[in-house]
């Protein structure tokens, strides 16, 4: 009898439901694509940039992360969360690239990067009382599940925030294409885009530029075209072409993840 340490990937041993067990079943025979478990509740993927788990710095600002862990725990049961993280506070393949890394090699210090950032928005998250699960791209079954979509939902379902760590486990993606991807699977209603020092989507960059106005709402052909930086271009025709929509917010002013969680329209809008 195999072990449970030796396990690679869940078990149907391990479900904890008959309806989890279909789940394990129907994810390890590989259909992980058009079912995503409808539920009443508003279902959303929130991107958080690696520089706000840092406020800034390099590393992990623990006041900053558990002020975030609040926030997302006054959402939950009203909504049902997964989430994003990028590594910006540890690690930028890009970066490292440009300095003679190999990009590759940059990109997967990156993943770590964001894996590390994951397990300490979990930690904040279940002090502040919320069952969560970290699911990698990369398998590391000590620290986090390997990501299979229809687990997500089914704890979503179960009213747990699941956070996606390791972008897509692959180098040369963005964690802004990664959030696009895991909402499209999840069948989330609408990517939250946190960002930190801006609170929406500005005609310029309002640091730069004093007269630049923000939008209220936008287009993704009127960002595509007039080369607006919401995100990543990947990113943006991914959820164009999918017919999912965005909000774009800012991270600072009380409440404001609690309020873009669960729906307030605080930011700009991008629709198709």
């Amino acid at each position: 009898m195999e072990s449970p340490e030796k396990r690679t990937s869940p078990d149907i041993r391990d479900a904890t439901s008959f309806s989890e067990s279909q789940d394990l079943q129907r994810a390890q025979a590989g259909d992980t694509h058009g079912d995503t478990g409808r539920t009443e509740k508003r279902r959303v993927l929130l991107k958080l940039s690696g520089e706000v788990f840092g406020g800034g710095k390099v590393g992990v600002d623990p006041s900053t992360v558990r002020g975030m862990a609040e926030q997302i725990a006054d959402a939950r049961g009203a909504v049902e969360i997964a989430i994003v993280v990028g590594g910006g506070n540890f690690f930028r393949g890009a970066e490292l690239s440009e300095n003679g890394m190999d990009r590759r090699r940059a990109d997967y210090m990156g993943m770590l990067g964001t894996v590390m950032n994951c397990l300490a928005l979990q930690d904040f998250l279940e002090q502040a009382g919320v069952s969560t699960r970290v699911q990698s791209a990369i398998h590391m079954e000590q620290v986090a599940e390997p990501y299979i979509p229809l687990r997500a939902i089914r704890h979503m379902q179960k009213g747990r925030v699941v956070i996606f760590g390791a972008g897509t486990g692959l180098p040369y993606f963005s964690t802004d294409t990664v959030a696009a991807q895991r909402a499209l699977e999840i069948g989330a209603d609408e990517v939250l885009m946190a960002k930190s020092g801006v609170d929406g989507v500005y005609t310029a960059d309002p640091k730069k530029d004093p007269s630049a106005e923000k939008y209220d709402s936008l287009t993704y052909d009127e960002a595509l075209l007039n080369n607006i930086r919401v995100m990543d271009q990947t990113a943006m025709t991914m959820c164009k072409d999918n017919g999912l929509s965005m909000m774009v917010f800012g991270m600072e002013g009380q409440g404001n993840v609690t309020r873009a969680l669960l729906g307030d329209r605080i930011g700009t809008t991008v629709t198709v």
